[in-house]
């Protein structure tokens, strides 16, 4: 990528097991995190940031169409201070499914290394980083350590938590300094990250070892994670999951990608 592009850095997720979705308990849970499952996800490594407006535009012009044509400024928020556009550490945002598909195609035949949006599975498992609250940092979350709306009334705090601002832009991925167990940043907020996996109503009959959930409709839904600078805290749960149509762009809407671990073999 161009010099001061801020570098695709990848994190080795180790592979495990967890339990998906939200405890009975859990404060403001859907019924679309239900039911709770144990799931088995084999290592992969996912970025540590989602992926910036910078490493966007080096990848959009520098590498050649798969697909489809990509725009190489989608972005509503350009960023702020002096940063010129190659270091432009915001996420990029208006990008739909397809578009960040085509990202990861391009990226996978430019690396010979196959790239791609996480499962669902994977992206709720690498959240919590063996983590069972509904933040990674803990019962509730601050405006402190993560952007969301947090100034609302009635829905700007979470459980113990206090109201705090709302900046009504993103953030550069590397603003805020807390990161989970597994070095991954902005998993809470910013902007919303399309996966893989087609929309179902609830778990029943949910695969238990980390693949995508698909249908034969390919043009259903796909699954989003996350929360973003515009959500209240409590759509930013580890455990919260919505969706949109593949081709819907807006300037919540991003990714991260992840590609697979080397087998090891005996």
């Amino acid at each position: 990528m161009a010099a001061g592009v801020l570098p695709l850095r990848m994190m080795l997720i180790p592979g495990g097991s967890f339990m998906m979705g939200s405890p009975e308990g859990e404060l403001e849970r859907l019924d679309s995190e239900s039911p709770q499952h144990e799931v088995t996800v084999s290592q992969f490594f996912m970025a540590k940031y989602p992926v910036t407006q910078a490493q966007w535009r080096a990848v959009v012009e520098e590498m050649p169409k798969v697909n489809q044509d990509l725009k190489p400024e989608p972005s509503e928020f350009k960023g702020v201070g002096e940063a010129s556009r190659d270091e432009n550490r915001n996420p990029v945002e208006q990008v739909s499914w397809h578009d960040a598909v085509e990202f990861c195609d391009r990226l996978t035949i430019h690396t010979n290394r196959q790239y791609r949006l996480p499962t669902e599975a994977e992206w709720e498992y690498a959240c919590r980083a063996e983590t069972t609250t509904p933040f990674h940092f803990g019962e509730t979350l601050s405006t402190e350590i993560a952007n969301y709306n947090g100034a609302s009334e009635n829905n700007g705090a979470y459980g113990p938590g206090e109201r705090g601002e709302y900046r009504q832009q993103t953030t550069p991925v590397d603003h805020f300094k807390g990161a989970n167990a597994y070095g991954l940043h902005d998993m809470h907020g910013n902007v919303w990250e399309w996966c893989q996996d087609h929309w179902h109503n609830s778990y029943k009959d949910a695969p238990t070892d980390g693949r995508a959930w698909l249908t034969d409709d390919e043009k259903a839904e796909r699954i989003l994670r996350g929360g973003s600078w515009a959500d209240y805290p409590r759509d930013c749960r580890s455990a919260y999951r919505t969706y949109f149509t593949p081709a819907n762009r807006d300037d919540t809407l991003g990714f991260r990608v992840v590609c697979s671990a080397p087998r090891i073999l005996p």
